[in-house]
């Protein structure tokens, strides 16, 4: 697991819970250090900060996509608003946290996004519209072109695919595909307007006010 986080207090709880879990861990203060880290270890995930010195999260994410490097990262942001600032960039982050946080919940969180990319797909072909996912090789299209998702994403389109038309609350969204309820309903919004904005206009994801979201080709 690699950890680049530049404040120390905040590297060393996290590192400490991630060990309690059985993970090793590796810790950069910077983004470039981190970025270099994440090339040569290849950790299982990464846990990143936004706002570091230097080469920051976003720019250290945005290098990691670009090189097609799909390796799972939970951001730790400092304020929500940052989260609106990510999406504009589309940068495939797989989750994220706001400080302050418990590190109990990101530690769960860490296990989650592991989980999820490491769990079976049933091999099915699912298309809406003009999106086409290959469940077994966990691959998506979107009016023709494959788009790259991360493993959050794709399941979260998954699971909207699989039950076409149906209405999802966002609380049900979480239990299903992140496996957990009660950590908060903003993280579905973010990878929903992610999907989006990869997608774009052969994007079959539908709001619907005040409940949540169905996917639907009409």
């Amino acid at each position: 697991m690699l950890v680049v986080e530049d404040e120390p207090a905040i590297s060393e709880l996290v590192s400490l819970y991630l060990k309690r879990d059985g993970f090793g861990v590796h810790v950069e203060s910077d983004g470039a250090a981190g970025l270099a880290a994440a090339r040569r270890l290849k950790p299982v995930a990464i846990v990143l900060d936004v706002g570091l010195p230097g080469v920051s999260g976003i720019d250290v994410c945005r290098s990691l996509r670009a090189a097609d490097d799909w390796t799972p990262v939970l951001f730790v942001t400092a304020r929500d608003d940052e989260v609106d600032r990510l999406l504009g960039l589309e940068l495939g982050a797989d989750d994220y946290i706001t400080k302050p946080f418990s590190p109990r919940e990101l530690a769960v969180r860490v296990r989650t996004v592991l989980r999820r990319a490491a769990r079976p797909t049933p091999s099915d072909v699912l298309e809406i519209g003009a999106v086409r996912l290959d469940a077994g090789q966990r691959r998506a299209w979107a009016a023709g072109e494959e788009v790259s998702l991360t493993s959050t994403e794709f399941d979260l389109l998954a699971h909207l695919m699989r039950s076409p038309r149906q209405v999802f609350s966002r609380e049900q969204l979480l239990s299903s595909v992140w496996g957990y309820e009660a950590l908060g309903t903003r993280t579905v919004d973010v990878h929903i307007a992610q999907l989006r904005a990869k997608l774009g206009p052969a994007s079959p994801l539908r709001t619907v006010r005040g409940v949540g979201y169905s996917a639907d080709a009409s």
